[in-house]
């Protein structure tokens, strides 16, 4: 069947629903929906995006079809073969829809009728996140805005998400255990692994696309940024499933500069994409009574909807996926090698009982749970040897009078490896604060004292790392760091990202 006929075959079944105001619940629910339907924030900026990005926003609107189809799938079928999802509708998405995708979003309760009949609350929340997906794409897409008219833009279509409480995702940050935690978790990612692995790729590309956006000075070189970003989405699927995620992408690894700048954006995204991932193992797992589907789908929403369930602080946030690993995630949005990262946990790992009371500056306290000691062992074995960090103090951020002779070493590598580069030096030359810190630094490295209180080698890393740090304040440099697998695994060091973490700090 060609892929218009499906389409126009879910188009027509949507005769089951009522359209307007609300959306018919099963009669078992005995209840209605209240929830209205929104449309744009009116503004100049708006579909910018489809306009100047036509390929990758064709692409998002396949993405609905695909979560669509799932929840379908899992809620009409759910004893039904793995291949109906492994096999045929991800053959149908990845070798035809996907390069062929619809030129206008589509109405996804015309595909995931029964769906949205069992849960239109949640319908409507993933509708509205992706509303505000859209237009966020659109601001950062407009070429007559400057970035503060960005950034008003930005808030204003922020401001607008948040006016409707009742569907609008919570921007407090949530601790893995409110995906991996319950009861029926990980039934999808195990029985469904590509299926899985591609939502988890198009997450990686959702949050992704803002980074070559926001990073890139001019038209031009965002073009080129946001079509090198969808050729490596195509490229996780080209040997599925160990070619896609490992983990569930997080806004902060992936697309780090968007992360920064617009914090409470990237946390209703990350949020969002664990919901999705909540929902389908509600729907997968043969824990879940089909009489209790709704029940726990409604208490999922609830709780992504409030601001305090499995609630953690943003720097607790940021560091998260910094110790899951940004390569277990698909790698970075911007400035990636050719060849994919290489995952050094198990496909799918549970993230459940991440301690993080015991993050001090960020730092994760790795032997206080067993999946932080297994995560922890997977990356050790991984590292190349004689990169080994010292891993006895890594229960809390160490102090700066206590860093480590490797500590030292790494901090030292980086910061060679940045001045080989000619792009760094020439950027250095352009900034009167660079070249000051660098003659300090350089001044007070061959013969100076150590600081009180500091160890062997700290009164030389010290101005290292305030060093480094301005130099990632510039997003090229930063996308230049990513593009060299050497420079890229000693940033990436969690040791090195803890102290870097503590110095912001």
């Amino acid at each position: 069947m060609s892929i218009q006929s499906r389409l126009a075959r879910g188009v027509l079944t949507a005769g089951a629903l009522a359209v307007g105001t609300g959306v018919l619940v099963e009669p078992v629910a005995a209840q209605w929906a209240r929830v209205h339907e929104q449309f744009y924030l009116p503004a100049d900026h708006n579909w910018v995006f489809r306009d100047n990005y036509a390929g990758a926003d064709r692409l998002f609107n396949a993405f609905d079809y695909g979560h669509a189809i799932l929840y379908e799938e899992l809620y009409r079928r759910p004893n039904g073969p793995v291949e109906r999802l492994e096999v045929r509708e991800y053959d149908f998405l990845t070798k035809g829809l996907l390069k062929r995708p619809p030129r206008v979003p589509l109405e996804e309760g015309a595909i995931e009728v029964a769906y949205a009949k069992l849960a239109p609350e949640a319908k409507n929340m993933f509708h509205w996140a992706h509303i505000l997906h859209r237009q966020l794409y659109d601001v950062l897409a407009d070429e007559r805005l400057t970035q503060a008219g960005k950034d008003a833009a930005v808030a204003e279509v922020l401001a607008y998400y948040r006016s409707r409480p009742e569907v609008a995702f919570s921007a407090v940050p949530r601790s893995m255990d409110v995906m991996d935690g319950h009861h029926y978790s990980l039934a999808f990612r195990e029985r469904y692994p590509k299926f899985n692995g591609l939502i988890w790729a198009y997450h990686w590309l959702q949050v992704g696309l803002y980074e070559p956006l926001l990073v890139h000075d001019d038209g031009a070189s965002r073009t080129a940024g946001v079509n090198a970003t969808v050729g490596r989405f195509w490229q996780m699927l080209e040997n599925a499933p160990e070619s896609m995620p490992y983990l569930m992408p997080m806004t902060a690894g992936v697309a780090p500069a968007f992360a920064q700048r617009y914090p409470e954006a990237s946390i209703i995204f990350d949020n969002l994409h664990m919901m999705h991932d909540v929902i389908s193992d509600v729907l997968a797992s043969p824990e879940v009574p089909r009489d209790r589907k709704r029940a726990e789908i409604l208490r999922a929403a609830a709780m992504f909807r409030d601001d305090t369930t499995y609630a953690i602080s943003v720097d607790e946030w940021r560091m998260m996926g910094d110790m899951m690993g940004v390569h277990n995630m698909g790698g970075v949005a911007v400035g990636f090698i050719p060849d994919l990262p290489t995952p050094t946990v198990p496909r799918g790992m549970s993230m459940a009982g991440m301690d993080h009371s015991g993050m001090q500056g960020g730092e994760m306290d790795h032997g206080e749970t067993q999946q932080g000691q297994e995560l922890h062992d997977h990356e050790q074995q991984a590292r190349e040897p004689g990169e080994g960090v010292d891993h006895a103090a890594m229960g809390h951020a160490p102090p700066m009078t206590s860093m480590s002779a490797e500590h030292t070493r790494l901090m030292m590598a980086i910061h060679a490896r940045l001045m080989a580069d000619p792009v760094i030096r020439e950027r250095l030359a352009a900034d009167p604060e660079l070249r000051r810190m660098m003659d300090e630094m350089h001044a007070g490295m061959p013969g100076g004292h150590a600081r009180e209180g500091m160890g062997e080698g700290e009164h030389e890393t010290e101005p290292v790392m305030e060093f480094i740090l301005r130099l990632l304040a510039d997003p090229e440099i930063e996308a230049r760091i990513h593009a060299d697998p050497r420079l890229h695994a000693l940033w990436a060091d969690p040791g090195v990202q803890r102290l870097l973490h503590a110095r912001r700090r």
